[in-house]
């Protein structure tokens, strides 16, 4: 059996404090897992994909103090440690929303999604692609994130034994491309940790989530920051996972969390057998006609 979960937050502008959460709803998220399986089959038959929200590790800070904090980890990835030790020590696969790592050239840092096996070893990277250099009607009002982050170039889909997990980051979401690609390298299941904004996420957040699962006929576990934080930027929270029908099976609209829903891989399988997007009748007619 696999379980999959999304941790809602309202991540401060202090990691100490936030790996506390972090730990406090982890052990929530399993005594749950347990309780509701003693019954079915045992733990240790049973694997678990958590996903964090972005930025969980700092947020409600200036993208200077999150380069200060790269520059700061760089030297022992002590951000990395700590989140792979929560992994190993909950036995879970762990998406660990985004933290910030320094680039070589150590004047930006890439926002990054690392996921970490039960063993606590870093199993994939994602470095979010499509940054946020938007204007919102909110009280932030203009939002810049290359100023200080380096974009991603690579798409990032992680093989585990139960299912692929392709990567993706808040903004990716409006880049439909970018979820295709990932199901086209075999994606069943795709991750989008999330800051987005009360404003864009009340008019934009659910209906582009369920359009990506329809799209691609997956899973989609969208873990989001909520609430008004430090630096007074509000986060639409609203964390959610659909299935590959589009259906939202749980979700949680604001405050702290989690949710969690049994993932059915037979499902993915069926839907894309029935209506099969991804067949070379599906293909844009260029496409067919350069063969």
């Amino acid at each position: 059996m696999v379980k999959l979960s999304a941790i809602q937050l309202s991540s401060a502008a202090g990691v100490e404090t936030n790996l506390a959460k972090i730990s406090k709803i982890l052990a929530e998220i399993t005594t749950a897992s347990q309780a509701e399986l003693r019954d079915k089959v045992s733990a240790q038959e049973t694997q678990h994909l958590i996903v964090l929200p972005e930025c969980c590790l700092y947020f409600g800070g200036s993208d200077s103090e999150q380069l200060r904090l790269a520059e700061t980890s760089a030297k022992d990835n002590d951000l990395i440690s700590a989140l792979g030790a929560l992994a190993k020590r909950f036995k879970v696969y762990l998406v660990a929303g985004t933290i910030p790592i320094l680039t070589a050239s150590a004047e930006k840092f890439t926002n990054s999604s690392c996921v970490f096996s039960p063993s606590g070893d870093m199993i994939g990277r994602y470095d979010k692609i499509h940054l946020f250099d938007v204007n919102v009607s909110d009280n932030t009002k203009s939002y810049c994130e290359s100023r200080y982050t380096q974009a991603g170039t690579e798409i990032t889909v992680v093989n585990t034994e139960f299912a692929n997990i392709g990567l993706s980051v808040c903004f990716d979401l409006r880049f439909p491309n970018l979820f295709q690609r990932l199901c086209q390298a075999g994606a069943e299941i795709i991750t989008v940790p999330s800051a987005f904004t009360r404003v864009t996420g009340k008019a934009h957040w659910q209906t582009l989530l369920q359009a990506r699962a329809i799209e691609n006929q997956a899973y989609i576990i969208a873990a989001g920051q909520e609430g008004v934080h430090e630096n007074g930027r509000e986060t639409w929270g609203h964390s959610m996972i659909i299935n590959p029908w589009g259906e939202i099976e749980q979700s949680i609209a604001t405050g702290e969390g989690f949710i969690t829903v049994d993932y059915k891989s037979e499902e993915v399988t069926r839907i894309r057998r029935s209506i099969p997007l991804h067949s070379p009748l599906s293909l844009p007619l260029q496409s067919i006609m350069t063969k």
